[in-house]
């Protein structure tokens, strides 16, 4: 198996026991704090610089968190087409960055159409000779053949999804830093997730007794969201009086991305229940994988991105 070969099919991923966990946090803080630290000064440092530097952090995180995805999914039999999902990332990123929103919404539709039909293309050549497609027409139809064209759309279906909520939704990034004021923009949408994940965190370890999805996420509590809310309109009513907006507007952003960032944690934390995972990867020490800190940094750009068009 050559190196590519490796890269474009990874393993299934496998549960690892995490790093011990220090006091209530229910996680490693030293290791949590280090990773985060070193992500916040690498994205500020891509945007300080040059913000076209951004569209590489963007794009680079993007293909790792596939990779991620990818092992993920490879636990159910799905295989995800890496080659154009990374092509296509890549893509996405850049012309959202030179030619904006509707040329990225171009790239995403490419990229989809792509997947789609190398998902196809690839399980058919995969299956080209067996016996599920070299029957004879007198050869009664079975359940077996009807299995492997479903793995096909399975697969395709899979890689629809992988595109639109990678790449497509982090373009919304790209484009906020293509703007006026681009980087405080950003900054921003960095810091509404931040600040709603650690009020979330901070009260839910403190205060939490009633569980929010107790099937689906047995340590978020209603208590945890109402120190989310808090946080978060405080951060965007905060980072909105930076960009010249009323502080309302601010707190109505805020309470938007608290809703939306837990909706998109909920959606991962089902789709890491039905894997059979805790945690998408082992990419960031104390955090799991790229996948685990980008759920609701992902879902709250659009709602950023449509905050950022209103003239207030």
């Amino acid at each position: 198996m050559t190196i590519l070969s490796a890269l474009l099919t990874p393993p299934p991923t496998r549960n690892r026991a995490p790093l011990p966990a220090t006091g209530r946090a229910g996680r490693n803080l030293p290791a949590a704090i280090g990773v985060s630290a070193v992500l916040i000064a690498g994205i500020l440092a891509s945007l300080v610089f040059e913000k076209k530097y951004f569209v590489g952090v963007v794009i680079l995180a993007v293909c790792g968190a596939l990779w991620e995805l990818a092992g993920a999914f490879a636990r159910k039999g799905i295989a995800l087409p890496l080659l154009p999902l990374w092509v296509g990332s890549a893509g996405i990123a850049i012309t959202a960055w030179t030619l904006g929103a509707e040329g990225a919404f171009g790239a995403y539709l490419a990229t989809v159409g792509a997947c789609v039909l190398w998902s196809f293309v690839e399980r058919a050549e995969a299956e080209d000779g067996t016996i599920l497609e070299a029957s004879p027409h007198d050869v009664p139809r079975t359940d077996a053949h009807d299995e492997a064209r479903r793995s096909r759309s399975v697969d395709a279906t899979a890689s629809v999804l992988a595109a639109t909520y990678l790449p497509f939704l982090a373009s919304f990034a790209v484009l906020l830093a293509a703007q006026d004021h681009g980087v405080a923009k950003v900054i921003t949408l960095f810091a509404l997730p931040i600040a709603n994940d650690t009020g979330g965190w901070l009260v839910g370890i403190t205060m939490g007794r009633n569980p929010m999805a107790p099937a689906v996420s047995p340590k978020k509590s209603w208590e945890g969201f109402a120190g989310s809310l808090i946080a978060a309109v405080g951060a965007g009513a905060a980072c909105l009086a930076f960009l010249d907006g009323p502080l309302w507007a601010g707190a109505a952003l805020g309470a938007c991305c608290t809703i939306v960032a837990t909706l998109g944690d909920l959606g991962e934390s089902l789709l890491k229940r039905d894997l059979g995972l805790k945690d998408m990867g082992t990419l960031l020490p104390g955090h799991g994988g790229l996948m685990d800190r980008l759920d609701s940094i992902l879902v709250t750009a659009p709602i950023v991105y449509l905050f950022t068009l209103i003239p207030w």
